[in-house]
C-alpha cells in the first residue's frame, strides 16, 4: 500500500517536473517570448537545476541540451524508482538491465513529449473557444503552431472550422500506439 502511494507520488512529481523542463526546451526552440507570466513560472520552476547543468553541458545548434539531459535523467530516475518499488530484482538481472532502463527512460520521455503536444493543442482549442485574451494563449499558440501549421497545408477548413487539432490528436495517438508502444514492448521483452 505504501509502495503504491510512493510510486504514484514519484511518478507524478517526476513527470510534472519533466513536463516543465520540456516546456522550457520547447519555448527556447520555438522562440516563445519569456515576458509572459506562464513562461516566467516555467523558468523559475526549472532554473535551480538547469543553470548549474548549463555550465557542464553546452548547447548545440541553438538547442538547450541541458534541458534535454535533465528531462532524460529525471525520467530515467522515475523509471528506475518505479521498478525498484515494484520489487524488480536489479541484482539478479545482471548488466543488461541498465541499458534497458536507459531505453525505457528515453521511450517514456518521447511518450511524455507526445502527450505534452496533445495537451498544448487541447488547451489552445479550448482557450480559442472560451477566452482568446487569456495570458496563457500566446505561449500555447507559439508552442502548438509548429505542429499545426504543416497540417493546415493538407487539411482544408470545413465550414470555417479548423480541423487540424483533431488531425494532430489522431496522429499523436497513432505515434503513441505504434512506434512508441512497440519500442517499449521490445525493451520490456529484453528484461
Amino acid at each position: 500500500m505504501i509502495e503504491a502511494a510512493l510510486k504514484f507520488l514519484i511518478q507524478t512529481l517526476g513527470n510534472l517536473f519533466v513536463i516543465a523542463v520540456l516546456l522550457r526546451f520547447m519555448m527556447q526552440l520555438f522562440r516563445v517570448p519569456f515576458r509572459n507570466p506562464f513562461a516566467q513560472f516555467i523558468v523559475a520552476l526549472t532554473d535551480f537545476a538547469i543553470k548549474p547543468l548549463r555550465r557542464v553541458v553546452p548547447g548545440l545548434f541553438g538547442l538547450d541540451l541541458a534541458c534535454l539531459l535533465l528531462a532524460f535523467v529525471v525520467e530515467f530516475a522515475v523509471v528506475v524508482a518505479s521498478y525498484w518499488l515494484d520489487g524488480f530484482p536489479f541484482a539478479l538481472a545482471g548488466g543488461r538491465v541498465w541499458p534497458v532502463m536507459l531505453g525505457l527512460g528515453a521511450v517514456r520521455l518521447l511518450s511524455l513529449t507526445v502527450y505534452l503536444i496533445i495537451g498544448l493543442t487541447l488547451v489552445r482549442a479550448v482557450l480559442s473557444w472560451v477566452n482568446s485574451n487569456n495570458p496563457l494563449m500566446p505561449v500555447v499558440y507559439e508552442l502548438s503552431e509548429p505542429f499545426l501549421r504543416p497540417l493546415r497545408r493538407v487539411v482544408p477548413m470545413v465550414a470555417q472550422i479548423d480541423l487540424t487539432p483533431l488531425v494532430l490528436f489522431i496522429l499523436c495517438q497513432l505515434v503513441l500506439m505504434v512506434p512508441i508502444l512497440a519500442l517499449e514492448r521490445a525493451l520490456l521483452g529484453a528484461l
